[in-house]
């Protein structure tokens, strides 16, 4: 069960399909608009309503622009899902009636956990993101760093709390349909983490590795890669990439930007300041540009296209820069907001990017410069290879089946 952006889904398909060849049934419960996610994986599929990308093109969505700091788009984030999480509930529990395990995403993990509970299903969570507290980095959500040890584990406990609190009005209506006793946001968190409710996260350790100072239960699998069946690009793609040196790949996935016109005309520009070829990924933002020097494609398979860049330009989605590594290539973070500084300042430390070029400062001359750097110094895609290498190796579906094995 998951909800959110393309990015806080596409990750399930592999898992469910890699779940699926090992004998499992399996059932994404997800928006519908991403029922083509699963098509010929053997994986099922259960539409929930809301229509993400609708509600982030609404005038409530655009006012995520307005938010300049990570705590302030927290705030109104929480303030758009509880306006939407009610109605999904009923869709969650209908489909949580004809299973016998629950994973859920973070996204729904305190509405899942209690449907579980009401329906006596074992459950674990299956994240994307560091949600734990911990002393070593500050919330990812609030573009992670750090902010001291005991400001760290503050910080993550609140973000917990403000989580919790998207479902405050729908899991207490739920607790009584269930017939299970009502309880505050706050005692079903303290009671999940004192059950130690196991969470497996979806990145490898290689990237972050597990906090000394989390709780038992919370396990780094590995990553799970999206299922693409025979992933291929479209044929002009493939004339596009052979018809001269490896290009740079730019996409903001799922983002939205207050001008994609303005900002497109940057991105070619900072192309052809760095003498650079583009694939210019259009995107929810509606990027756009067109030229003998670049194209401008729709949705593609990333683990048929970004082992052909030159780098990635992208930004860190923990999907997206999941498929970077995974590809091997450097890359050029443009971080827009919540967890995507986090994973920036990840490829940074790894010395797979030379720096950051927030989104809010872009220029063509500041991403110009960092895209010289990364395609034109050969560190960047030695650090890379090697580092993509080890990433392809691990199998971060194996502790997901193993635990899935206990409760059978």
């Amino acid at each position: 069960m998951t909800a959110g952006s393309r990015g806080d889904v596409a990750p399930y398909t592999g898992l469910g399909h890699a779940l699926v060849r090992a004998g499992h049934e399996v059932t994404l419960v997800t928006h519908a608009a991403f029922a083509p996610l699963v098509a010929g994986s053997g994986v099922g599929f259960h539409p929930l309503p809301v229509d993400p990308r609708a509600e982030l093109e609404s005038s409530r969505g655009r006012g995520l622009h307005r938010s300049a700091s990570g705590a302030g788009k927290l705030l109104r984030v929480v303030g758009m899902a509880r306006a939407l999480v009610g109605r999904m509930t009923d869709d969650l529990l209908t489909a949580a009636r004809s299973s016998e395990v629950l994973l859920l995403s973070s996204s729904l993990g305190p509405l899942g956990h209690a449907i579980a509970e009401g329906l006596s299903l074992p459950s674990m969570g299956v994240y994307l993101q560091p949600i734990a507290p911990t002393r070593e980095f500050a919330p990812p959500v609030l573009g992670g760093g750090s902010w001291g040890a005991v400001g760290n584990r503050v910080a993550g406990r609140g973000v917990n709390r403000a989580v919790e609190h998207v479902f405050a009005a729908a899991v207490p209506e739920l607790r009584t349909r269930l017939g299970l006793p009502r309880a505050s946001p706050g005692t079903a968190l303290r009671t999940r983490e004192r059950h130690n409710w196991p969470v497996h996260h979806g990145f490898s350790p290689l990237i972050v590795p597990r906090p000394a100072d989390w709780r038992p239960g919370l396990t780094v699998a590995g990553y799970w890669w999206p299922y693409d069946g025979e992933a291929q690009l479209p044929s002009a793609l493939r004339d596009f990439i052979d018809a001269g040196p490896p290009p740079v790949f730019v996409g903001l996935g799922s983002a939205t930007v207050p001008d994609p016109e303005r900002l497109s005309a940057e991105i070619v520009r900072a192309l052809r300041l760095a003498g650079l070829r583009g694939v210019i990924q259009r995107g929810w933002g509606g990027l756009e540009a067109n030229g003998d020097d670049v194209v401008t494609v729709g949705e593609v398979p990333h683990a048929a296209l970004f082992p052909r860049m030159a780098a990635v330009v992208h930004h860190c989605g923990a999907g997206t820069t999941a498929a970077g590594l995974r590809a091997g290539v450097p890359a050029v973070p443009v971080p827009i907001q919540f967890d995507e500084g986090f994973w920036a300042a990840r490829l940074v430390a790894l010395g797979v990017a030379p720096s950051a070029v927030p989104l809010r400062g872009l220029t063509a001359e500041s991403l110009s410069a960092a895209l010289v750097r990364a395609v034109r110094e050969p560190a960047y895609a030695e650090r890379a290879a090697a580092l993509g290498a080890r990433v392809r190796a691990e199998d971060g579906v194996a502790p997901v089946l193993a635990a899935l094995d206990e409760y059978a």
